[in-house]
């Protein structure tokens, strides 16, 4: 069997698929984007193609050493998105041929579901207390939210208070036991940072997310010093390489490696692995569409210490379009209780819906992430 021809569509909400197709007939999809870069990534997917067209699919250890090694720069968002991609398209592939699915492949389940959450509230939150409630009605057991609006180096203690009082009524309008993960997005700095999770510990969150950005992960310790708050991170890291200081360090407890970004189904399965050594949980990162969610749920089977995944649907990003709209059966996400079963179809375990997509190209997108300021008019993180 060789790799005879790929395609890429770039559909809405702001989303990037790849085909790859066999000489056999078979077909394997891949999730290769950065949020806001997808035509970035469309490209570096084309370089690396150029490799593995004529290519046996079945050797995806050669394939992503030739893309991760061969290139001499590697590393970074870019390229290990593209390499993501394929690399999940190459899996699919593999199982359709074998018709067996993904997990199977990788040593078998360890798990038959996994707990999801729901996003609520959007980049600036808002509402979230009735927001939580309403996905809570719905089943789910955990919710996330934007903790906070931006922050300069040091604020004011007004809009400590102000996350406070978001966190106040999500936990008021749920209970005392539903999850509540809190996404400081890198949006907080080490002094900030210290006063808010001191502060949130009441509210008894599941965990707090990037306090601080992955270049500062150093921080961390002074962070974990003044919380018992389990501490997560690793949206913005893309290879084992980068996660193994962070685990060496000890001062993360929950890693959020990205099926879309951080290499794929062959890197993250290594880099969760390597977690488990170090009594470290993993939450894998999916703010995307359903091609990484399938991908996700494939290696969360086979991981241990993978305790609850990430999820798009009704995320704040997903206008126009939403996690189920490209899969033909979208009983394959049903959640029930707060749980989804793994998928047990061949490959990646869902069927895309080509023919919408094909359509939804012609509609693409151009999604940009917002750009904020400060009040001195400096630039803010977002």
């Amino acid at each position: 069997m060789k790799i005879k021809s790929y395609e890429l569509f770039q559909v809405p909400p702001r989303w990037l698929f790849l085909k790859i197709e066999t000489d056999e007939g078979i077909v394997g999809w891949g999730e290769p984007v950065i949020e806001g870069k997808a035509a970035t990534v469309k490209a570096a997917v084309d370089e690396l193609m150029e490799n593995l067209i004529g290519k046996d699919p079945l050797d995806i250890e050669d394939h992503w050493n030739l893309m991760y090694r061969a290139g001499f720069y590697r590393g970074g968002p870019i390229l290990m998105s593209a390499i993501s991609g394929i690399d999940q398209a190459l899996w699919d592939i593999k199982g359709k041929y074998y018709n067996a699915p993904v997990h199977q492949l990788l040593g078998g389940k360890a798990r038959d579901s996994i707990k999801v959450y729901s996003w609520i509230g959007g980049d600036r939150p808002s509402d979230v207390g009735e927001a939580a409630k309403e996905v809570v009605s719905k089943g789910f057991t955990a919710v996330k939210m934007n903790g906070t609006e931006e922050l300069q180096y040091v604020d004011s203690y007004e809009k400590i208070d102000q996350v406070m009082e978001r966190i106040a009524a999500v936990r008021e309008s749920v209970g005392p036991h539903i999850g509540i993960g809190i996404d400081f997005h890198g949006r907080v700095h080490k002094p900030m940072a210290k006063i808010l999770v001191k502060e949130l510990e009441a509210y008894r969150p599941m965990f707090i997310e990037e306090p601080v950005l992955p270049e500062n992960n150093e921080a961390l310790r002074d962070i974990v010093n003044h919380t018992a708050i389990p501490i997560a991170t690793g949206e913005r890291m893309y290879s084992k390489w980068d996660f193994k200081k962070l685990l060496t360090d000890g001062y993360a407890d929950i890693i959020q490696p990205d099926l879309s970004h951080a290499g794929g189904i062959t890197e993250c399965k290594k880099i969760i692995s390597m977690a488990e050594a170090f009594d470290v949980a993993a939450a894998p990162h999916c703010p995307l569409g359903p091609i990484a969610l399938a991908a996700c749920l494939q290696v969360d089977a086979t991981c241990h210490n993978a305790f609850i995944q990430e999820q798009s649907l009704g995320i704040h990003y997903n206008q126009g379009s939403d996690l189920l709209d490209y899969i033909v059966d979208n009983q394959v996400f049903k959640y029930e209780e707060g749980y989804v079963k793994i998928p047990d179809g061949a490959g990646l375990g869902i069927e895309i819906n080509e023919d919408h997509v094909r359509k939804m190209t012609e509609i693409g997108h151009n999604w940009r992430n917002p750009v904020w300021r400060h009040k001195d008019g400096s630039i803010a993180e977002w």
